[in-house]
């Protein structure tokens, strides 16, 4: 027993090996699948005039691509939050099974959040910019982390990962995401999208890890901070597109809210004359936060076993929910109210 396979090395954008793919995957395949046909695909336009008797794919797959996989029964994604568009019509509307890496960024980017959290308990990132400018000053106040707060917008892996930290260090933890029921025994108190308004005057942090779907963009604006305490901080490891970096600024440089410490953003690199680089209380990384030993080894484990898991016709691993992969809720996200 075998299947074919196609496997496209280019990213999103067309750009060479940006799929994640490993050399080694081929020799690995061959051995563990003796009949299993490789198409290994550089261009997606290689990538089209192959697919039409694939079985199973690995990549990013076009609209076009989708529609000429007649034979495609699964298609591996090669991130857990891929770019806008992976998730088109054709493909949702489509039997594919889509698996994706979920889970392989969590412990790095949960011990990043925890460096912001931290780092914003104890004035950190004030010292260090003393420290640039050989100044000797102790008036800082601290954050005792057992009597705070911490929100999170989106409680998936990263969000149990951050939440299992946090409450090691002595923290009240709530969560803001559709599945409630699924995550009663991780989080104090798990609340629907539509009351995220509610519950952001209660946070002394907030964290976002929330993907990018039309329901989420710009979902943190001026009028969401301004709901949250004026000592709060907030932080986004999820993605740009969900924060409006002007209307943080204005938070922030108004006393709307203490600071923010971010990973991604509307635009990048953030262009060098932005106002949140010389901001005293905002942390910045330049979309760093995954950054960490073993990824290729997860995706790789993930990669292959589904591989033999389909050869042998056995529920795969890490299977989306396509239809609410482009939504970020079961219900309406609060909206904005003019200010």
């Amino acid at each position: 027993m075998g299947f074919k396979l196609l496997i496209l090395t280019s990213g999103p954008d067309g750009e060479p090996n940006g799929a994640f793919y490993q050399e080694d995957w081929v020799e690995q395949l061959e051995n563990l699948i003796p009949d299993i046909d490789i198409n290994l695909c550089r261009t997606t336009e290689e990538a089209i005039s192959n697919i039409a008797h694939i079985d199973a794919a690995f990549g990013y797959l076009t609209e076009d691509m989708i529609k000429a996989a007649t034979n495609l029964k699964w298609l591996a994604c090669p991130q857990a939050g891929p770019p806008k568009g992976f998730y088109n019509q054709t493909l949702i509307n489509s039997s594919i099974v889509v698996t994706n890496i979920k889970g392989i960024y969590s412990d790095h980017i949960s011990t990043h959040i925890m460096s912001y959290v931290l780092s914003f308990s104890r004035g950190l990132h004030k010292y260090v910019r003393n420290q640039l400018n050989s100044e000797w000053s102790i008036a800082v106040p601290t954050i005792h982390l057992p009597d705070s707060t911490l929100l999170i917008v989106g409680v998936g892996g990263i969000g149990k990962e951050t939440a299992r930290l946090c409450k090691e260090f002595g923290m009240k933890v709530f969560g803001i995401d559709p599945k409630t029921t699924e995550l009663e025994t991780i989080i104090e108190k798990i609340y629907l999208p539509s009351h995220l308004e509610d519950i952001l005057p209660e946070a002394d942090f907030v964290i976002s890890t929330v993907p990018e779907t039309p329901d989420s963009k710009k979902m943190f604006a001026f009028n969401q901070f301004k709901l949250m305490k004026h000592s709060a901080y907030f932080i986004n490891i999820g993605r740009g597109s969900t924060v409006s970096l002007n209307d943080l600024n204005r938070a922030i440089s108004t006393g709307e809210i203490a600071g923010a410490a971010l990973d991604v953003f509307e635009t990048e690199p953030l262009p060098k004359n932005h106002p949140l680089w010389t901001q005293e209380d905002v942390i910045i990384t330049p979309h760093v936060a995954a950054e960490g030993p073993y990824l290729d080894n997860r995706r790789t484990d993930i990669f292959i076993n589904n591989c033999i898991k389909f050869n042998k016709k056995e529920p795969l691993i890490n299977v989306v929910d396509k239809a609410q992969s482009v939504s970020y809720t079961h219900l309406t996200l609060p909206t904005n109210r003019e200010v």
